[in-house]
């Protein structure tokens, strides 16, 4: 059983006991507090508002219950297919309540099928659903999509309209206990295929506890989101949070913070709003795009935590935004870097709240070879790198840096895998059990002590921080040394202001027998005449590019692709895909840039 405590702001508490699952939550919330609102929606991102209470919710999803009760048995897989809005949210417990597993994906754009479809056809194949839940307006899309993908014909489609149609036989509350499966979280797919990983009841219960004990959670709390809710953070923080918990959640389309970055901290103003969650990119998309003039009506005062939870965490995209933002009533000690990964259900480490982030200047000759030199104040900092740690363990978590090859711990100042375990580590990966069992069932080969869950992501501690360093198959190895990939990317966005940062994919290809550096980079939308028609401007980018990776690296670039804005490989949580980006290349399938 688990147990929720929440602080309120007046230091008194509210304890809910004895909760076996989500469900269970969401139904003693439409009991106690079926009036209060629970999400308002921001279809456009402005003040247009919708609301929905406990109340609507928890009839919402039994009706849509009872019907997928009537059709399917427990442990039934169902394929979500959702723009963001509260549909998803009653579909998705829907999908809990009647005890099927549920499925979030991102729905296929109808102009972009080509580029949308094979991963969520990747996702069906590896799932086998039998029923896609979805709105009217794809649901009468579906004859593209089958196509394009003749497998989904094959599905049962329901849309919410028909889900919601009252049927005779109620819904029957089952008995789901916290090793039930709720979801399966399909990993974005940066380094490899998407894999369903399994998550239970329990794992949720346990990661929002420990997501109301670090962001010090109240009942008072106002979280605003934007995240894609078929992504972890989106739906674990975005929507499941807010339930955990009982406090008000503002949200909008993901787009609508794309289109224009200033929706986002309108929000965070208008609405007075505590925290919020974003990759690193769009704190420096803010601080790129969000004018003087438009600042100056903003009031950030009230912002309390500031999650930074994308890989690489940019010391500099950091102090920019508080800089930026700090008149606006932002503090730098607001932000709060963290670690995670859908494996470790969401949550693994994380910042202290009301504290600056702890950084580490490090020598990056060293840390190519995975050792930690530390350049202290005062020492010749020219060349060296800033590292933002993501924050300590805590709450039952525990964490160990591995050779990934002896599977030894490593000796301090050296980096290794980060391997971890606790009450938030997940049960595998659906239908895989040879994958599960090299990813989640490792043992220390020096004292057997296991099992642990091996990240992939590499890392090392320092005074009980972690520090995360980069993936461990994006490891790009020239001429036996090591280089991190957004190391090179970072040098490269900075060499040309025609770049768009967080948007460059470095990778190697082999060549002759030899490895050789690729570096695919996006060019900014710009009018033509906006540049020195005496040097051409592809010419002079691949220059500035070539001339800082050799300056700054040591490396020659064996070849330069310059992209079209918007068009490089990205997860859902705007995480560099580099192998899709290497698999395009070796294609010749990048959508280039044409000058």
């Amino acid at each position: 059983m688990n147990t929720i405590v929440c602080e309120n702001s007046d230091s008194s508490t509210e304890t809910i006991v004895d909760f076996p699952s989500m469900v269970d939550v969401l139904r003693w919330r439409a009991a106690n507090q079926p009036d209060q609102v629970a999400f308002t929606y921001l279809p456009n991102g402005e003040e247009d508002e919708t609301h929905v209470t406990y109340g609507d919710l928890d009839n919402g999803a039994q009706t849509i219950a009872a019907r997928l009760q009537a059709s399917y048995p427990i442990g039934t897989r169902a394929l979500l297919l959702y723009p963001p809005g509260i549909e998803f949210v009653k579909a998705f417990f829907g999908c809990l309540y009647a005890g099927l597993i549920a499925i979030p994906a991102n729905p296929p754009h109808p102009s972009r099928l080509s580029r949308t479809l094979p991963k969520l056809h990747a996702i069906a194949l590896d799932a086998e659903p039998a029923v896609v839940l979805t709105n009217s307006k794809l649901l009468a899309s579906t004859e593209n999509i089958f196509q394009e993908c003749p497998l989904f014909r094959t599905k049962q489609w329901l849309s919410n309209e028909e889900l919601t149609d009252k049927t005779s036989t109620p819904w029957r509350a089952g008995s789901i206990g916290k090793d039930f499966l709720a979801f399966l979280q399909y990993t974005s797919g940066s380094t490899a295929m998407p894999k369903g990983v399994m998550v239970t009841h329990g794992n949720l219960l346990h990661n929002s506890a420990y997501l109301a004990h670090a962001f010090h959670h109240t009942t008072e709390t106002i979280l605003v989101t934007w995240l894609p809710t078929f992504h972890d953070m989106g739906l674990i923080y975005g929507i499941l949070q807010p339930i955990y918990l009982g406090f008000r959640c503002y949200a909008m389309p993901p787009s609508s913070f794309i289109q224009r970055p200033l929706r986002w901290l309108q929000a965070m103003s208008r609405y007075k709003a505590t925290h919020s969650v974003a990759p690193n990119f769009a704190y420096d998309l803010c601080s790129r795009k969000i004018t003087e003039q438009q600042r100056a009506l903003l009031d950030l005062r009230h912002w309390q935590v500031a999650v930074n939870g994308a890989e690489p965490i940019r010391e500099e995209t950091l102090s920019r935004f508080a800089d930026t933002f700090a008149p606006c009533g932002f503090r730098r000690s607001t932000f709060y870097p963290g670690y995670g990964l859908a494996e470790a259900t969401l949550k693994v480490s994380g910042g202290r709240i009301t504290r600056e982030y702890v950084t580490c200047r490090v020598d990056p000759a060293a840390l190519a070879q995975h050792r930690v030199v530390e350049v202290k104040d005062g020492q010749d900092d020219q060349g060296s790198q800033i590292l933002v740690s993501s924050g300590r363990v805590t709450h039952g978590v525990e964490i160990v840096i591995v050779d990934p090859e002896t599977l030894a711990p490593c000796t301090s100042g050296v980096v290794g895998e980060i391997w971890l375990r606790g009450p938030s580590k997940t049960k595998g990966y659906w239908n895989r059990i040879e994958e599960t069992q090299q990813t989640f069932d490792a043992y220390l080969s020096n004292t057997g002590d296991g099992p642990y869950l091996r990240t992939g992501d590499l890392g090392f501690l320092k005074e009980g921080e972690l520090f995360v360093t980069g993936r461990l198959k994006d490891l790009i190895i020239i001429g036996g040394a090591n280089y991190y990939p957004q190391d090179i990317e970072l040098t490269a966005e900075r060499s040309h202001e025609d770049l768009r940062p967080g948007s460059c994919a470095a990778f190697s290809v082999d060549d002759a027998g030899a490895e050789q550096l690729i570096v695919a980079i996006e060019v900014e939308r710009r009018r033509r005449d906006d540049h020195d028609d005496t040097t051409p401007r592809a010419r002079a980018i691949v220059m500035a590019i070539q001339r800082a990776i050799a300056e700054q690296h040591e490396l020659q670039v064996h070849q330069i692709v310059l992209l079209k804005a918007g068009t490089i490989s990205k997860t859902s949580s705007g995480k560099i895909q580099r192998r899709l980006c290497r698999k395009a290349f070796l294609a010749s399938s990048l959508d280039e840039w044409d000058g």
